[in-house]
């Protein structure tokens, strides 16, 4: 592996999990993160990470969330002639045929689909594609944002104005999603970038089964107290001590400090690594030209050998035009794409979030105790202490840390319990 690579994933902290959640026969989410081998990769494409949700009796969920999962990576790392954003697009198109082409083949897989959340992240910007309602959040400086719209029911009668902004009438079904990969053989991509990086930028892509249980404040408050395997667990535990209804997959990517990067190669100014799209086809065009005006000048065609030359020359001159013009060496970049964030949410640690996870945490401990689970309650009292003296002092975001330790500590042991029959929908662990 190019050292310059490695240095940049030094940068990167990355965790990632899926979990069946307390509900389900089987896990339908399937992930993906593929950072970048090599310096080359890296400045072309970057590190990838996509969360996929799919839906479908059978197996058709699960095989509709990993053809998307498997897909989108390969296809955005072939398409080297396109932009960053162009390629990330395609390749969730392209995604789609596969999973429609599938669901058509078989009636066991017919009409399955899959969400899908892709964030593409590039030496000094980042861009998202979206289809469904799994999510991309990015937190920073204190502030979460929501960078996916959901393409869901409720959103999308929101959106239109049918109904007021806040919780959605108790008549409207909340897990109707209005658009996903599969069940139609063309999918529409919601892009959205560039967003430039800064340094402590945290990334979070996830499926419903956690922002349906964790809410938006709360997940960037954990976000901002935790390092990201840390808050990667004790959410997911959040999620399923709220009834686990559902699949729940997350991803956490923190930027910690910018990249150094640097050109493949030396290059002069206004150069480029390589010939553009437009200057290749010039000079092939220049190739052709001389060729024919060889041709004419074998056969004593004098026509055909002046008109080759001729063509040869205004051919190679529109070559080097676009080589040395003014715009030669300078990526276009794509215009603002699409509309967000579309919601933002203060994640100062505070005394509610406190309050919440010491209820948790007392019954969690609550339950353990009556159904005699053996804990080492030494090493969660060490944690409980701890913050309930930093709430004390006024130290929330301390108190908050230590408060997760202890509700993933507990999680941890009671997996680690015999299993009763009480246990196996999860409704003695569900809070």
């Amino acid at each position: 592996m190019d050292p310059h690579a490695a240095n940049w994933q030094q940068c990167l902290e990355v965790a990632a999990r899926s979990d069946i959640g307390l509900r389900r026969a089987n896990n339908q989410d399937s992930f993906a993160v593929v950072l970048a081998g090599s310096q080359e990769q890296w400045e072309q494409r970057g590190h990838l990470f996509v969360v996929a949700d799919g839906m479908g009796a059978h197996a058709a969920g699960e095989l509709a969330s990993k053809l998307a999962t498997d897909s989108v990576p390969l296809t955005y790392h072939k398409l080297l002639d396109r932009l960053p954003h162009e390629a990330l697009r395609q390749s969730v198109c392209d995604a789609n045929a596969q999973i429609h082409s599938r669901g058509m083949a078989s009636d066991d897989f017919r009409g399955m689909g899959t969400t899908i959340s892709a964030l593409a992240l590039l030496p000094d910007k980042a861009f998202v594609a979206h289809v469904g309602d799994s999510r991309v959040y990015r937190l920073r400086a204190g502030r979460i944002e929501q960078l996916t719209f959901d393409h869901s029911l409720v959103w999308e009668l929101r959106a239109a104005g049918q109904i007021p902004s806040g919780d959605a009438p108790s008549y409207i079904p909340k897990n109707i999603i209005t658009r996903s990969l599969g069940p139609n053989p063309d999918v529409q991509v919601d892009l959205e970038g560039p967003l430039a990086l800064e340094p402590g930028d945290t990334f979070l892509l996830c499926s419903d089964g956690l922002s349906g249980q964790v809410g938006d404040a709360e997940i960037g408050k954990i976000l901002s107290v935790l390092p990201p395997d840390q808050a990667v667990r004790t959410l997911i535990d959040l999620a399923n001590l709220r009834g686990g209804p559902d699949n729940i997959t997350v991803i956490v990517v923190r930027v910690k400090e910018r990249p150094e990067t640097r050109p493949i190669a030396p290059l002069a100014p206004g150069a480029r690594h390589g010939p553009s799209k437009a200057e290749g086809t010039a000079w092939a065009l220049a190739a052709a030209f001389v060729l024919l005006a060889l041709g004419g000048a074998v056969t004593r065609h004098p026509i055909a050998a002046l008109g080759g030359l001729a063509g040869a020359v205004v051919s190679a001159a529109v070559a080097l035009v676009v080589r040395h013009g003014p715009t030669a060496g300078n990526e276009p970049e794509p215009r603002l794409l699409g509309k967000g964030p579309y919601g933002r949410w203060d994640c100062t640690p505070d005394l509610a979030l406190v309050t919440e996870l010491s209820r948790v945490c007392q019954q969690l401990r609550d339950a353990a105790c009556a159904a005699d689970w053996k804990i080492h309650w030494s090493a969660f009292s060490k944690y409980d202490s701890r913050a309930a003296t930093a709430t004390r002092e006024g130290r929330y975001g301390d108190a908050a840390r230590d408060y997760c330790r202890a509700i993933s500590f507990l999680m941890d042991e009671l997996r680690h319990q015999p299993r009763s029959s009480s246990d196996a929908d999860g409704s003695s662990v569900a809070l």
